[in-house]
């Protein structure tokens, strides 16, 4: 997984509520367990018509907001179906960080899992957010999470609060595989040893 440490990017607004996994990735789409791919269908039935031609007015069709790495949403953000494909889909895109109010307990530790960091904020500083985001392309956010702070392209600075475990893991780019391959020089003192003692298993 890939480390998350500063990050300077565009920020797109997207002050919908209750947006949920289904919404973020169609059940459609869920036919593949590789982590990959999924970029091209996040936020399918909102960015695209039937026949397949674009939505203009979807904030991420928008010229200015196609490179988003930051996204500012509504509340309850990832509510729905427990499925790991939405942050897939949205690592995927090329999004690297959510800010909203709330978001779903499940969706919310899946995306630390994924190199997301979503960060929860008052509801008055997610609007100050949102607005900044609304200026386009030449607003670019800096999320620093060593620091713990979002600075806005105004220059105000917004404190966030992260559970220390899951920013180390962020930090040093660490899923539960990265987890455990930590400790495998001890796995590998533990399997040598029980062979010694059970050689028959």
């Amino acid at each position: 997984m890939e480390k998350f440490e500063k990050l300077t990017g565009i920020a797109a607004p997207m002050p919908l509520v209750n947006i949920d996994t289904d919404m973020i990735i169609p059940k459609v789409f869920l036919k593949s367990i590789a982590r990959t791919g999924f970029g091209k269908n996040l936020f399918d039935e909102m960015r695209f018509n039937r026949d397949g031609s674009e939505i203009p007015d979807f904030v991420l069709n928008k010229p200015q907001y196609r490179k988003t790495e930051i996204l500012v949403a509504g509340d309850n953000f990832g509510c729905g179906s427990s499925r790991e494909h939405a942050p897939w889909a949205i690592a995927d895109f090329g999004i690297k960080c959510v800010v909203s109010t709330s978001f779903a307990d499940i969706f919310f530790n899946n995306c630390f899992k994924n190199g997301i960091l979503p960060i929860v904020l008052p509801q008055e500083q997610v609007d100050l957010l949102m607005a900044d985001a609304e200026k386009g392309e030449n607003a670019r956010m800096t999320v620093d999470l060593e620091a713990q702070e979002i600075t806005t392209s105004d220059g105000d600075v917004i404190s966030f609060e992260v559970d220390a475990f899951k920013k180390h893991c962020l930090l040093e780019g660490l899923d539960d595989i990265g987890l455990t391959m930590e400790k495998k020089s001890s796995i590998d003192a533990f399997e040598a040893q029980a062979s010694q003692a059970r050689p028959w298993v």
